[in-house]
């Protein structure tokens, strides 16, 4: 039962759930509707799993081929393509009458278009293009736009300011794990920028993608969503991102670097989740 466990990606599943979280009690302005919270908190969770597994069975061939993937399941042949298919559809047929029966279809069908990007277009293309990373960065901002949009039923300036943020963060998150793995990487021929542009180029993208995000983090408070102690949070941990990111420049160990800005980018946006919780206007 584990590798069916660990098919689901639950870390993943797990820090987008944060996110969820996050834009959820963004919407209720702070307010804990639990039974509408752990219905979206369920739904999008089982959703979520049905396509991280979906995204390992497209993936299977690829991992087998980098050192830090070779040992799931899939790439093994521990458990079947087939079985992987039936419980990834099991979970997301769940997940999606809950959303259905109790959030709103606005919800339900946010949550499909983030299914649909990252099995379809970021699963399917990630090896094809540069760009994946930016496709998959669409179904990564997905998560706190369902918790918000279950308790709005609207999209407005917050969930869009929401998505932003998420998309901008990403985009240097994922090179720092590209740059850790670049290897990983060349072997299984997957088109990252580092690989295809080269670690300079990779890091001066990475400080514009920063800049933006804490720009994108301050309009929560500029808009009225948040409070001064958010922006705060915001402002400092966005310049530590971008002074770590600017002292890459001078790093003699690219991997090295690119796990600490890894570490700090989960510091972050989690700091980030907790103090829009916690400052809500």
């Amino acid at each position: 039962m584990i590798n069916y466990y660990l098919l689901t990606k639950p870390g993943i599943v797990l820090g987008n759930l944060l996110t969820m979280a996050a834009g959820f009690l963004l919407a209720s302005k702070g307010v804990w509707y639990f039974g509408l919270f752990f219905a979206t908190f369920m739904g999008l969770a089982f959703v979520m799993a049905s396509a991280c597994i979906l995204n390992n069975y497209i993936d299977r061939q690829r991992d087998s081929k980098m050192e830090r993937t070779k040992n799931r399941a899939l790439a093994r042949g521990t458990i079947s393509g087939r079985s992987a298919i039936l419980f990834a559809a099991l979970l997301g047929g769940v997940g999606g009458l809950i959303l259905l029966a109790y959030t709103n279809l606005l919800a339900l069908s946010v949550a499909a278009v983030g299914y649909f990007v990252y099995v379809v277009l970021y699963s399917v293309w990630k090896g094809r293009t540069i760009y994946g990373t930016a496709i998959g960065s669409i179904a990564g901002a997905v998560p706190p736009a369902v918790g918000y949009c279950a308790v709005s039923n609207q999209l407005d300036g917050g969930v869009l300011i929401l998505f932003a943020m998420l998309v901008l963060w990403q985009m240097p998150h994922f090179f720092s794990i590209a740059m850790t793995h670049f290897n990983d990487y060349v072997a299984a021929e997957i088109p990252v920028l580092p690989v295809i542009k080269g670690i300079w180029r990779t890091k001066i993208h990475m400080l514009l993608y920063i800049l933006a995000f804490t720009f994108s983090a301050m309009l929560l408070t500029l808009f009225g969503y948040t409070g001064n102690f958010y922006l705060a949070v915001a402002l400092v941990l966005g310049l530590t991102w971008f002074g770590l990111c600017l002292a890459g420049f001078a790093y003699q160990n690219d991997q090295l670097w690119a796990r600490s800005m890894f570490r700090l980018s989960l510091v972050l946006i989690t700091a980030i989740c907790f103090a829009i919780s916690l400052d809500i206007v």
